[in-house]
């Protein structure tokens, strides 16, 4: 292979990789938000009960989404507020065995969609962005395994999941679908907790494409 072929087939693995980091976002106004008439349950999330859940099933694997939209020329995400005050990423526990991505696309369509299960692969699921670790019970999630840490008690995964131009979100009623700009998101643990304030850090690679419809 001769230098100029070197050069170019270089030159088109770098457009490759760069086109990778490229996010096409839609603006917030092509999206419908309703609520359905039922609400979720809200699972128990006491010490007991995550002490008792990990004696019967073991480390604990949860999946959550980044799903960004587009308003005022700025990216937002979308999250769920629980009863008016704290805020959530879509998404939840895996089931013993359950594969990340079709986990992640089930508890979409339960939270998000009007039909459970029916639209599971209209969600595009994209990279993992980044892995959060309990190293016990009682302590706040960390950004790595601390390296002394033999036995996590709970792992968190953060996927990118990509929209569509328009789609249907159906939420339950005791919860609210909020879009969020990254400005506000960036370092404020108070509010938002340590892994969603941390989403803007994650997002830092990708250059976002806003697309008017």
């Amino acid at each position: 292979m001769t230098d100029d072929a070197v050069v170019l087939v270089n030159a088109a693995a770098e457009d490759d990789v760069a086109a990778e980091h490229v996010v096409d976002i839609f603006p917030l106004s092509g999206y419908y938000f309703g609520s359905s008439l039922n609400p979720l349950f809200l699972k128990d999330h006491s010490l007991s009960r995550f002490r008792a859940n990990y004696e019967a099933r073991g480390l604990r694997t949860c999946v959550q989404a980044v799903i960004l939209v587009e308003l005022f020329k700025h990216p937002h995400i979308l999250l769920l507020q629980v009863k008016n005050s704290s805020f959530k990423l879509p998404g939840g526990r895996l089931g013993i065995g359950e594969q990340d991505i079709e986990g992640l696309r089930r508890k979409l369509s339960r939270k998000l969609s009007l039909d459970d299960g029916d639209n599971e692969a209209e969600w595009e699921v994209r990279e993992c962005l980044g892995m959060w670790w309990k190293p016990d019970f009682e302590t706040l999630f960390y950004p790595y395994l601390p390296p002394n840490i033999k036995s996590p008690k709970e792992c968190a995964k953060l996927f990118l999941v990509k929209l569509p131009v328009s789609h249907k979100f159906i939420v339950p009623k005791n919860m609210k679908l909020l879009a969020v700009p990254l400005c506000q998101l960036h370092g404020n643990d108070k509010t938002y907790g340590t892994i969603i304030a941390g989403i803007p850090q994650l997002l830092s690679k990708y250059s976002f494409n806003m697309i008017d419809t």
